[in-house]
This record gives structure tokens, sequence and C-alpha cells, in this order.
């Protein structure tokens, strides 16, 4: 099983939702769950030192010289039963790795989450278009959907995380995006809270669990 997760627009909460939902399956599997971060945040997020090593990105400019099953020797031990792919340097990916990278994930034994962040650019947006489940994490702001509506791959589901106060629902969502919303997780202090203390998610509210555990 291979989830992207991914947004329009910075500061919707991708990060977050990805390593909740990774945990969430994470805990239902025997061999616990692979995250893979293409935006760089996840490790701080876990409450893990920076990374130093070679990561995802320097996996794939190496091109063919680096052979697939290399990838598996560039996880790291996370908590809540993750194994994390760091993000690594950013160079430009080699022709065709991107496709490679999503065969690996896909072919796992293990529930597989890719925080792609946001923009969808590059190897994040061939992995969002392939995955088996492909989230848009967005706020029901009209900037947001603004810029769903053009993103150049269709959801085929939605993370709504609610703001206090927005005029736009979920249904709002559902027919602008002509995708079903899978879970809606509230802006809750409590969770930025564990977020700023690298205790996410050890402190992973019963709310969030309960709200992604069919997200997928």
């Amino acid at each position: 099983m291979l989830i992207a997760c991914w947004s329009v627009k910075g500061g919707s909460g991708t990060t977050v939702v990805s390593v909740a939902l990774a945990a969430c399956l994470a805990r239902s599997s025997p061999a616990g769950a692979l995250l893979a971060d293409l935006g760089g945040d996840v490790p701080a997020v876990l409450g893990l030192p920076e990374p130093t090593g070679p990561g995802l990105g320097d996996w794939l400019a190496s091109g063919d010289e680096v052979p697939a099953d290399a990838l598996g020797r560039l996880e790291v031990k996370a908590p809540a039963g993750l194994a994390l792919l760091c993000a690594g340097s950013d160079p430009p990916a080699a022709p065709g790795r991107a496709d490679v990278l999503a065969a690996v994930l896909a072919a796992d034994p293990r529930p597989v989450v890719v925080d792609c962040g946001s923009g969808l650019h590059g190897v994040g947006r061939s992995l969002a278009a392939s995955a088996s489940a492909s989230l848009l994490v967005v706020r029901p702001c009209y900037l947001a959907l603004r810029r769903a509506v053009r993103a150049p791959v269709r959801p085929s589901g939605i993370i709504l995380v609610r703001d206090p106060g927005r005029s736009l629902g979920r249904s709002d969502v559902e027919e602008v995006l002509g995708a079903p919303v899978r879970a809606e997780i509230d802006v809750d202090p409590a969770i930025a809270r564990a977020v700023d203390a690298g205790l996410w998610p050890a402190r992973l509210p019963r709310s969030v669990q309960r709200a992604l555990r069919d997200a997928a």
C-alpha cells in the first residue's frame, strides 16, 4: 500500500497528517510502517536529530549507479513503529528515477506513507499520481481550494483540516474538488504543542486516530 499525502499550499498540515497516518497504520501492521519524507520536516516532527547522511534526494540523483534495493539501507528507525526515509539533499533526480522509487515503495510489504510536501513538483508529483491512495491535505479556504482545482494531480481522497469560523464545509470541498473527504481533523492547540515538542505521534489524540483510521 503506497499512500501519498500532499498539499497545494504551505502550512496545510501535510507533514503532521502524514506522520499521524503512518503511525496509525504501523499500529495495525506487524512489521510497522515506512514513512518517506520528500519535504524535509518529518525528523523534526518525530523529535529526531537533524539527519546528516544521504537520503531520498541522493538516491534519486544517483541513477542506475545505485541499485534500487540500496534504498533500504537509508532507513532510519523512528518512534511509533516507523521506519523513516529522510529527504537528504536536493539535487535533480536522474531520469526515470521517480518511477523506480514509486515501484520500490509500492512493492514494500509494509504500509508506506509519503509526505510529498506542497506544490507537487518533480518526484512528489510522480508519486502522488501513481500511489494507490493520493490524499490531498487541505483547509476549507477559498485560496487553497482555488489552487487545488488547478493541481496537476486529482486526489483520490481529501484530508480536511478544519479551522474554526470558516464558512466553507465538507460538502463544499467535495463539490469543488470532486473527491470524497476521507477524514476531518480539527485545528487543535494540543496538536501544535505535541509537534513543537517533538512528541508527535507519541501524543496522538484519539480523535485523530479515529479520523485517520479509514482515510486510506
